[in-house]
C-alpha cells in the first residue's frame, strides 16, 4: 500500500538544510549527537513498513523527508506490527521497519533481519475511544463490562491488543469484547461506524478521529505504555536511504511531527 502526502507544510526542509548534513551510523540507528542533523544526498526508492498507528505521522514525515532529499521516493506499508514482522521474516522486501512494541521488533531481530540495534523513537498510551458525546457513559474500564456495552479490542498478538490485555489485567477486568481486530485502526473504525460502543486504542489514533470520537483516559493505561522501535533492515535494497530515514525520524523535525500527533518522547 502506497501512501503519499499531496500537500504538507514542509517545515523540516528549511530547518534541515540550514542544519547541514550528517550520515547514519550504518547500524540502523543514529547516535544521540547526530539526532538533530539531516542526512541529505540520498537517492532512490525507499520502502518503510510501519505500525498502523503511525499512518498519519509517518505520512507527514515521509513527505518532509522527500522534500529534504529530492532524489528519494518513499513508499509506506502500514499494518499491524506482528503482521509486518511476519512479512519481513518471510522475505518481504523493505528497507526500514517501525514497530509499535519491542516484543514485535524482537521477532525481526532474532531472525537476523535487523541491521543493527533498533532505536526507540516514540511512546504511545491507550485510551478508550467512544462515539462523539459518549452515549454509553463510559468513564473507565469497569464500564466496558456493563451489560449491553459492545467493545472492540485489537487482536492480542498485535501491540495494541497486548497493551490492552495488560491494562485489563491491571484493572482485574474480565472484559470479553465482541470483536478482536487486526490492528488499531480497524478497532477504531468499529467505533466510527457505530458498530461498537467503545474500543481500546492508542491516544494518537483517537486524536486523528477527534471529530467523530471522544477519548476517555483511564489510570491503568499508565501500566501499558508501548515503546516504538525503528531499524534499518539487513536485506534493505537502499541502506543509505534507510539509515537516513531512521535518522530523520529521530531528528528534531521528526520528533516534532510525532509530538504534534500525540506520541510521547522516548
Amino acid at each position: 500500500m502506497r501512501r503519499r502526502a499531496d500537500s504538507f507544510t514542509l517545515v523540516a526542509a528549511t530547518a534541515l538544510l540550514a542544519a547541514g548534513c550528517a550520515t547514519g551510523t550504518g547500524t540502523g540507528s543514529v547516535s544521540d549527537g547526530a539526532r538533530d542533523d539531516a542526512v541529505a544526498g540520498v537517492t532512490g526508492p525507499l520502502t518503510v513498513l510501519a505500525a498502523a498507528s503511525l499512518t498519519d505521522a509517518f505520512t507527514r514525515i515521509g513527505a518532509d523527508f522527500e522534500a529534504a532529499n529530492p532524489g528519494v521516493s518513499v513508499t509506506f506499508s502500514f499494518a499491524g506490527s506482528s503482521q509486518l514482522a511476519q512479512q519481513i521474516t518471510a522475505g518481504a522486501p523493505a528497507d526500514v521497519f517501525a514497530a509499535a512494541s519491542p516484543a514485535t521488533m524482537a521477532t525481526v531481530v532474532s531472525a537476523g533481519e535487523a541491521a543493527g540495534e533498533p532505536a526507540v523513537f516514540a511512546r504511545n498510551q491507550l485510551v478508550i475511544a467512544v462515539p462523539d458525546g459518549n452515549p454509553a457513559g463510559v468513564t473507565g474500564l469497569a464500564d466496558l463490562t456493563r451489560s449491553g456495552v459492545k467493545v472492540a479490542l485489537c487482536a492480542e498478538q498485535v501491540p495494541c491488543g497486548a497493551a490492552a490485555r495488560t491494562a485489563l489485567e491491571a484493572a482485574g477486568s474480565d472484559l470479553v469484547p465482541v470483536t478482536f481486530e487486526r490492528d488499531v485502526r480497524a478497532a477504531l473504525s468499529k467505533v466510527r461506524l457505530g458498530e461498537v460502543d467503545a474500543a481500546v486504542v492508542y491516544r494518537t489514533d483517537a486524536a486523528v478521529a477527534a471529530d467523530e470520537v471522544d477519548a476517555v483516559e483511564f489510570a491503568e493505561s499508565g501500566q501499558a505504555i508501548n515503546d516504538y522501535p525503528i531499524v534499518t533492515l539487513a536485506a534493505a535494497a537502499n541502506p543509505p536511504a534507510g539509515e537516513a530515514f531512521v535518522g530523520y525520524v529521530r531528528s528534531a523535525a521528526g520528533q516534532a511531527v510525532l509530538t504534534a500527533a500525540g506520541f510521547q518522547s522516548p
